[in-house]
């Protein structure tokens, strides 16, 4: 049985979760990043223990069919922003996702938008720009060391959509890098 979970965005969140299930008693067959599944159904007793469980934890339990689909979404977006290489991130997002769901991206894409509010186009470029900050804070590239890695065109292509989204140069955000930071889930 498969369970869908927002906000589960990071190995950590996997644990936490994993760790949840575990204590009502339910070991896993497998995990990713929004997704558990159980060898067997939970009962509707325990299924509510897990939801408490799971909330407490700033966590989810997804139940209706779009918001699994939105939550398949932004797991894959994060998936592959956060996680992959540079060779990895030269795709095509849409073809990407549409693959991945074995849906029409236009149907996802007008599903998201609904739902969510935004696009999922500036979805990306938000995750994209979380990430930057995340590497700006770890001060270890320079900055076209991040346009190579998050696969932008050239510096001056990542400066302008960092300072479109977060009204600062990269340069100035270094050096300020005061929690400026949001956590994956809020984005």
């Amino acid at each position: 049985m498969k369970y869908f979970i927002r906000n589960m965005v990071c190995d950590r969140c996997i644990m936490v979760v994993k760790q949840v299930f575990e204590e009502l008693g339910y070991l896993p067959v497998r995990i990713v990043l929004g997704e558990v599944e159980t060898g067997s159904p939970i009962d509707n007793a325990k299924l509510e223990l897990l939801r408490g469980k799971l909330t407490s934890f700033g966590f989810e339990l997804i139940d209706d069919a779009k918001s699994q689909l939105i939550g398949k979404i932004k797991t894959l977006v994060i998936e592959v922003v956060h996680y992959r290489k540079n060779d990895e991130l030269k795709i095509n997002y849409s073809a990407y996702i549409e693959s991945n769901l074995n849906k029409d991206y236009n149907y996802l894409s007008n599903l998201f938008s609904e739902v969510t509010g935004t696009t999922i186009e500036k979805y990306i470029i938000n995750q994209k720009i979380e990430r930057v900050k995340e590497l700006l804070v770890y001060d270890e590239l320079t900055l076209s060391q991040i346009a190579w890695e998050l696969g932008y065109s050239s510096v001056s292509a990542l400066s302008a959509q960092f300072k479109k989204v977060t009204g600062l140069t990269p340069k100035h955000f270094r050096q300020i890098k005061d929690n400026k930071r949001t956590p994956l889930d809020k984005v």
